[in-house]
Formats: C-alpha cells, structure tokens, sequence
C-alpha cells in the first residue's frame, strides 16, 4: 500500500516514514528541503534497507502538487507534515507561515478528494488550545485565541480539515495533536537536523553541549512552576512517529468513530525547561551553560497531555522516558558532528 509523506525528510516526517517502511507500508515522500537535507534518504535506506521514493516538490506551486496525484493516482493515504514549525519566527514572519501551513493544506485536501482512498493524517499541535484552563490538556479542551502566527495555522488548519469532512463523506482524516517531540532514532541513523539557529529546545542543547553555542537561553525564569520555567511535555519522536502508524491503519481499517477525529499524542507527564536541562545533564555527563532571560513572546506557561484517549481509543501510548530522548538526541548530536 502506498502512503504519500509531505515533508517526510523533516525530523518528525523522517522517523514516520522509517516506522511505515518497517510496517511494510511503499512511502513516498515530497519534501522542498527548506528546513531538511536529502541526506536525510540514506539514514532512513540505512535503517530500513529500503530507500522510499522522494520528489522535490514545493507544495505552493499548485500545477506541481496537481502533476503528482496524477502519476500517483494509487496513494491508500496521506501523512501531511509539510509545514513551517517554530513559534518565534511565526510571529515576525506571519505571512510566510499562513501562505506555507495553509495554501499547501488546501491544495493537498483538493487532491485528496480526487483518489479512491481518502485517508489523511494531519500533523497538528497541542498549541491549538493555548493556554488551557486545566492541566493537564484534554481532547474536550475548548481550542483558544492562538497565542501565535504559527497556532493559529494549526487551528485553522484543522477546521479546514473538519469543513471539508462535513461536505465530503468520503474523507477521512485524524489530526494528531503534538506536544513536543525531541530525540532521535536509536541507530543514529536519523534526528533532529535543523538548518541554521535551532528553533527548538533540545538541538539547542545538544549545540551548547558540544560547543557550536556558546550558551542555551532558557526563556523566563519567572513563570508560576516549580522552578520557574515553562512547563512542556516532552515526547520522543520515535513514540510519535509509531502513532501516525497506528492512526493511518485506523482509517485503512474503518475503525474510525466519525470522519474527522482528533487526538493528543503526549506522554502525559510535564516537566520544566531546567528538568529537561538536567536530564540532558544527567544522561550526558556534561554540564550545560545556560542563562535564565527575558520570556518569549508567543510562549505558554505549561501543557501536557491527557492521554487516555490516545491510549483508549486510537490503541497507542508511549514507552520512551525523557532521559531515553535526550540520550539518543546526544548521541545523534555527537554522530553529525563527526561527520
């Protein structure tokens, strides 16, 4: 059966296809290289003995994401990642990423509706409820004003998704709401590999710790915590990536409750930037030059997932520690770098 990644070299995307190939799944991915390297193709041929069939395609150009559906009118369903991610340059950069997160959205849900199978994964985010009410964050959760450019193309996203379902019955589709995944794969074969300044957490960290930064910034130190920094459900992407499996094969299978379904994919448990600072610490023996600074604009005090509906219904739940994320992301670091 072959299932169509969108920005499957990406970080998250190219573990997923990684877990896919390894289910027996034929992937194809689309990815523009903006913020990934085909480099990427020969991690994922490493670990899987199987190389999957890439195309450089920007998703914007709609002529070229026509052209494709037509040489790929078998696709059994679509994994869409392909999309700008980080919360800070969303908001100095808002039309970048609504022009990036949207336009391509529509034009792939267009496609969609032309194949004989209609199963679509959606990569969203546990920033479509902002700042929640209560913790930790349930599915029924009232979805918030976003607290950024780059939430705000989540939520519309989805509702997107959720109107199109309505008029075409055919569509089926799961948003998978993210919190925050970090790690990489245990082969080293394939992690997190940001272009540039790292936007994220950890690569941030793992940059500190082997001397590219001369110093992590941790954002605000004056938040209502334990310690006084943010509070984050940090998940391993190898967890997250085994879920888009299972939530695929849900809809293959017609075990969906209705054709639009949304789901928390977490670990269920928070902990703070300082907490993921000293299990980097812990698991790598090093210790990590950090600088308490101002908040960030776009930033939540805390989320984390309740994931009883994730493990109930969809049939999946993680199994990787904080400490496993941050050893594999070392590791990975360390491997590049030798590189």
């Amino acid at each position: 059966m072959k299932v169509l990644v969108t920005g499957g070299l990406g970080f998250i995307g190219s573990h997923t296809v990684v877990e896919l190939q390894n289910e027996g799944y034929e992937v194809v991915i689309i990815d523009n290289l903006s913020n990934s390297s085909v480099e990427v193709l020969e991690g994922i041929t490493a670990i899987t003995n199987k190389k999957p069939h890439f195309e450089k395609i920007d998703l914007r150009v709609k002529a070229d994401v026509q052209d494709f559906f037509k040489r790929h009118n078998d696709i059994v369903g679509v994994i869409h990642f392909a999309a700008s991610k980080a919360v800070g340059e969303s908001v100095a950069e808002p039309l970048m990423y609504y022009e990036n997160n949207i336009t391509t959205l529509v034009y792939m849900l267009q496609e969609l509706s032309g194949l004989s199978k209609k199963n679509f994964i959606f990569s969203s985010s546990c920033t479509v409820y902002g700042q929640a009410d209560e913790l930790p964050i349930t599915e029924n959760a009232p979805v918030k004003p976003a607290e950024s450019p780059y939430g705000n193309t989540k939520q519309v996203g989805e509702e997107i998704i959720k109107d199109t379902c309505r008029v075409n019955g055919d569509i089926k589709a799961i948003a998978l709401r993210y919190f925050n995944p970090i790690g990489a794969h245990s082969s080293t074969e394939i992690g997190e590999l940001p272009i540039g300044v790292p936007q994220n957490l950890v690569p941030y960290i793992t940059q500190t710790a082997i001397g590219i930064r001369e110093q992590l910034s941790v954002f605000g130190g004056d938040y209502p915590t334990s310690d006084g920094t943010c509070v984050r459900d940090y998940i391993h992407v190898v967890d997250l990536a085994k879920a888009h499996v299972v939530a695929l094969q849900r809809l293959i299978d017609g075990k969906n409750d209705s054709n639009f379904e949304f789901f928390n994919l977490g670990t269920g448990t928070g902990s703070t930037v300082l907490q993921a600072v000293q299990s980097f610490e812990r698991v790598s023996g090093k210790s990590l030059n950090y600088k308490i600074v101002d908040r960030r604009e776009g930033d939540v005090v805390a989320a984390y997932a309740e994931t009883s509906k994730a493990n109930d219904v969809l049939g999946w739940k993680t199994t990787l520690t904080l400490d496993d994320a941050m050893d594999s992301a070392w590791k990975w670091e360390q491997k590049i770098r030798k590189k």
